[in-house]
């Protein structure tokens, strides 16, 4: 079987790549005659072509030649090679319109699409993924726009830094002064959240004494969804029954917003689960929140301040606090700042990409040798032409009618 890694194709370029040369020489190695990789050249990939080529990993224009094709983002229409196995992040099972064209495209080629999205253990875990990363670079601009919106202390952006050794320097001449910081979400982007405040030795405390003590030193809280939602009936909280029936709850954040000045969200939302603020209450004089790091980067969220995705290029913007209304960055000191960049795994691309070809060399490249791995069939959207029983639901999105 010959597998290939294709060059992204999306615009803007994504500098990822699910395989770094070292990974793709040992697979080599460990599966000689049973598995062959070429590597597509490409001039933006954050692994150059050299790096693969000494790495003797044969380079090539034309990928055609390859069984089965590995990729990061969506491929464009123009570049999908009929007949192929896939593996990217398409972007599709929420019904994206934006890549509606797409599937059809790969439905018409008869192309088998495996989504990492959808790549899960036995017990339902995800075990592809860049989130982890994602809350590491979140977290760092966290206080890179802190840094920027009070004038405090000027730090390298994250796309300028080589790796999570060069961000941990950066941060390690940050003196903040004794602010609160609200963290919510404990899963592989949390995780990625505490990285960086544990690397800048920030004290964590409970809820309790972070909502009723002062403290003379900067802190952290990570939040649960017990912690700031609410039976509307009684008050009580019941795991099983929020995320069952999250309607039946409502939010009471504010309490968290009147002590925090930075908040830093990284957790899952049920788009039928309270959002954690209205944008009503940004207005009030107690809500002291200043600087928002949407890690999540939900538009029409938990968090309603997050009007739009931010960039790398422009990883910032302001909501007024009276009309609600986007500003330029860092033009008024009464303003919120937003940072919710989509892609922010790809400001440490290197890094990024080693820990993902870790995670595929571990689950997925074992599967692809065996016939019919449940792994690989579960995460089939699309095959010879139809879409999997597990994906029917998307038929009306590819007919234009959802």
């Amino acid at each position: 079987m010959k597998i290939g890694i294709i060059h992204e194709g999306k615009n803007p370029p994504d500098h990822r790549t699910p395989f770094t040369p070292q990974q793709l020489q040992q697979l080599s190695v460990q599966y000689e005659g049973q598995l062959e990789f070429i590597v597509q050249k490409s001039p933006i990939r954050s692994f150059s072509d050299e790096e693969y080529e000494q790495a003797g990993i044969q380079l090539v224009d034309d990928i055609s030649e390859a069984d089965v094709l590995f990729g990061i983002k969506e491929v464009p229409v123009q570049h999908l090679i009929p007949e192929k196995t896939y593996f990217f992040f398409s972007h599709t099972i929420k019904k994206q319109s934006k890549n509606r064209a797409m599937l059809q495209s790969i439905l018409e080629k008869r192309i088998r699409l495996i989504d990492y999205e959808v790549l899960k253990d036995e017990s339902g875990n995800r075990v592809v993924a860049f989130g982890f990363w994602a809350g590491v670079v979140g977290a760092y601009n966290a206080f890179w726009t802190y840094g920027k919106k009070t004038g405090l202390f000027d730090l390298k952006r994250a796309k300028e830094c080589k790796d999570l050794s060069e961000l941990a320097f950066e941060l390690g001449q940050v003196q903040l002064p004794p602010i609160k910081i609200a963290i919510t979400g404990s899963g592989r982007v949390g995780k990625g959240v505490l990285t960086i405040v544990e690397m800048m030795g920030l004290r964590g405390v409970n809820t309790h004494d972070f909502l009723h003590h002062y403290f003379e030193e900067p802190v952290y809280t990570v939040l649960s969804s017990s912690d700031f939602n609410r039976r509307k009936t009684d008050g009580g909280f019941d795991r099983e029954e929020f995320y069952t029936y999250p309607e039946r709850y409502e939010s009471h954040f504010l309490k968290f917003a009147e002590q925090a000045e930075l908040l830093i969200a990284a957790a899952f939302w049920n788009p039928g689960a309270p959002r954690l603020f209205e944008m009503d209450d940004i207005n009030s004089p107690d809500f002291s929140i200043s600087v928002i790091a949407d890690i999540t980067c939900d538009i029409d969220g938990s968090i309603p301040t997050t009007i739009k995705a931010s960039s790398i290029a422009e990883p910032v913007y302001d909501i007024d606090r009276e009309s609600g209304q986007i500003l330029p960055p860092f033009g008024k000191q009464t303003s919120i700042s937003v940072m919710a960049i989509d892609n922010l795994p790809c400001e440490l691309p290197r890094e990024s990409s080693s820990d993902f070809g870790v995670q595929l060399s571990e689950w997925v490249i074992p599967a692809l040798l065996q016939e019919d791995a449940p792994i690989l069939e579960k995460a089939t959207i699309t095959r010879d032409g139809d879409l999997t029983v597990e994906f029917i639901y998307l038929q009306d999105y590819i007919l234009g009618r959802d």
